[in-house]
Order: structure tokens, then C-alpha cells, then sequence
């Protein structure tokens, strides 16, 4: 096998060995079927121990209660973007936003063709480099929304904002669902494509509690409600049957590895060895986002000029280290450290960091 690179990339992004491995394996027969799971009927006994698997699992690993849907769609988080506020609305009831990206900014545009937007709290001013403290949203909303992580500049939420008794608080975990231990309960909707830190691109996963899937006006496309899909089990149509296998290979990989108890204690340690070079460089690399809202998984800096990010980046090619790039609206660099990067992969990143920084101060 050629030598793997250690990927950096926002998204698709890497997935772990063992379950691509363990892919290849069967990618010509699975379980002695005679077929790869790519050519299966979504409607095969086959197929559907593989879709309860992924479901048991995530319901497992992040301890989903009872009285949560676990939905396997179709058309990334952006798709969610405008199914939230479809099926959460309220007649009469404004929606609110806490503004922290480009990901929020994209999915406040979406809410606004289904009623009234209240933007409750925004780190706009600072270019998005932090997460916007004491956010308050007010009894007579519909429902609540925030991004917990923001790739692009490398914020998170530490905690979960507290709301109303009555108002949902639905939240996209693209970037960083199962990074750490939550309560889902905070929750009323919990969504994420997949292809960041679960699985690859082409599904996405979405978790409602059960009471919020009558919310949604009859008048709405059949494909468009929740309720279709919780009430096939996600399999109302053909899904992306593949993209699920891969999801249950890399969740039953992250469940033998300890669980999120577990990957939460190691994506702390990765995260300190890269934020320790940052803060130890004096000044040499310099972090976009404020200490106190850091991302555990997506790591943006910068270095004195670009002409330097640009050597830094193709040196880093040379070393196995790619996708170091930041997201072109800002520039800098950036590593993302998801859940299946490993420890090795970061220390060697940041060593190759120490020595360039040595090399070129």
C-alpha cells in the first residue's frame, strides 16, 4: 500500500484505517452475500441490519433518550439549513439566531424565507473570532439555533446555551458532533453532514426529539418534513446506503476506542499540542480565534506574511502534511484534527511546525 498522508482537510476529511480497511475487505462481498453493499436493495435484510447498526450506534455513543429520532438524510447540513426552520416554525413566532460564520450567516439567509429572524447575539465584529458570551433568547421564540463549531475560524461552543423551557434549541454539528460528551436533552434538533467527523460526504445525520415532527404545515413537500423519514425509518426513498456502511465501520471504530468519553480526552491533548505551539511561538504563529473559543477541531492560524503560509503549506506536502491551506475568505492556515486523526499525525505536525518556525524566524 502506498504510504498514507495525514490529512488535514476541513472536510471530506480523513476516516480511520481500520475501517477503511475493513471496507475494503468487503467491498466485493459482504458477509458472503456475493455483492458489494453498493449494489444492495435498500429494502434487503442485508441493507438493514447494516442501517439499524449505524442507528444503534449512534444512539449508543452519544446516549440518545428514547423520545429522539435518529434520521439518515440526504442533501448536507446546507439541505437542514432550510428544513429546520420548515419544520420548526411557529405562526406568529420569531426564529432566533446566534451569529458565529459563514455556516450561520448561510442558514439565517435559509430561515428568513419562513418568517422573521431575531439575531440574538454575533461575533461578526471581531471577523468571527469568537463566541459571543451570555446569549439570551426570549420565551416567545419559535425555536433557537447556533453552529457549534466553526470551521472556517476555528471557534466552538464550550457549553450549551441555555433556552426557554419551551423553545428548542436546534444546533448544527457538522464540524464537531461527537468531539466530546453533550447532553443531548439540551437539544430539541441536533444535525450534521457527515463527511467531517463521522463518515463520508453524502449523508447526514439528523436527531429530532419526537414532539417537534407535528410542528411542520401540512402543505409541505412530502420529502421536506421530518415525519416522512421518522416514519420509514429513514427509508422512504433510497438513501446512500454506502455512505451509511462507512458511517457504522467508523462509529463502531470511535465505540472500540473507548466511546466520547474517551475520543473527548485525546481530542483535548491534540487540540493542547497544536495550541501550545501557537502560544509558545511568540507571535511567530498567530491564532484567529480567542483562546476561551477555541475549536477542538479545526486549529486556524496565521504567520507573519502569506508569502511565508504559502511556503509553509508546500513544505508541509513534502512532509506527508496535507490540506494545511485555510478556508480561501480568510487565508492563514488551518488543521483539522477530527476525530480520526491521530495523535501521532498531530505531534508530527506540530514538530514540523517547531522547525519551520526555527528555520524561518
Amino acid at each position: 500500500m502506498t504510504k498514507r498522508v495525514y490529512n488535514f482537510y476541513a472536510g471530506p476529511a480523513t476516516l480511520p484505517l481500520p475501517a477503511l480497511e475493513q471496507a475494503q475487505k468487503e467491498l466485493l462481498n459482504y458477509h458472503n452475500t456475493g455483492m458489494s453493499v453498493m449494489e444492495m436493495s435498500h429494502r434487503s435484510k442485508d441493507y438493514a441490519a447494516i442501517h439499524q447498526d449505524a442507528k444503534d450506534l449512534v444512539r449508543t455513543l452519544m446516549k440518545v433518550p428514547d423520545e429522539y429520532h435518529i434520521l439518515w438524510l440526504q442533501g448536507g447540513a446546507s439541505t437542514q439549513f432550510y428544513m429546520v426552520p420548515l419544520n420548526l416554525q411557529q405562526p406568529k413566532k420569531p426564529m432566533e439566531y446566534v451569529n458565529t460564520g459563514a455556516w450561520s450567516k448561510k442558514a439565517i439567509k435559509e430561515a428568513k424565507f419562513y418568517g422573521d429572524v431575531t439575531v440574538v447575539a454575533s461575533s461578526e465584529d471581531q471577523t468571527f473570532s469568537y463566541i459571543p458570551k451570555d446569549i439570551s433568547f426570549h420565551d416567545n421564540a419559535a425555536f433557537a439555533h447556533i453552529t457549534g463549531n466553526n470551521t472556517i475560524y476555528g471557534t466552538e461552543f464550550q457549553s450549551t446555551p441555555k433556552t426557554p423551557d419551551d423553545v428548542p434549541l436546534a444546533c448544527d454539528m457538522s464540524s464537531n458532533i461527537m468531539d466530546k460528551v453533550i447532553n443531548v436533552k439540551d437539544y430539541g434538533v441536533i444535525y450534521a453532514g457527515a463527511q467531517k467527523n463521522m463518515g463520508p460526504a453524502g449523508v447526514t445525520l439528523v436527531i429530532v426529539r419526537n414532539d417537534l415532527l407535528g410542528r411542520v404545515p401540512e402543505n409541505t413537500p412530502t420529502m421536506q418534513k421530518w415525519k416522512t423519514h421518522a416514519d420509514k425509518d429513514s427509508l422512504f426513498n433510497t438513501g446512500p446506503c454506502w455512505a451509511i456502511y462507512i458511517c457504522k465501520l467508523c462509529l463502531q471504530h470511535l465505540k472500540e476506542r473507548g466511546g466520547l468519553a474517551k475520543i473527548e480526552t485525546i481530542n483535548r491533548k491534540k487540540a493542547k499540542i497544536l495550541y501550545d505551539v501557537i502560544d509558545n511561538s511568540h507571535g511567530f504563529y498567530k491564532g484567529h480565534a480567542k483562546p476561551d473559543s477555541r475549536s477542538l477541531m479545526n486549529v486556524t492560524f496565521n504567520l507573519p506574511t502569506p508569502e511565508l503560509e504559502a511556503q509553509c503549506i508546500e513544505e508541509g506536502k513534502h512532509q506527508g502534511l496535507i490540506g494545511l491551506k485555510g478556508h480561501r475568505s480568510i487565508g492563514g492556515m488551518r488543521a483539522s484534527i477530527y476525530n480520526a486523526m491521530t495523535l501521532d499525525g498531530v505531534k508530527t505536525l506540530a514538530e514540523f511546525l517547531q522547525k519551520f518556525q526555527e528555520k524561518n524566524e
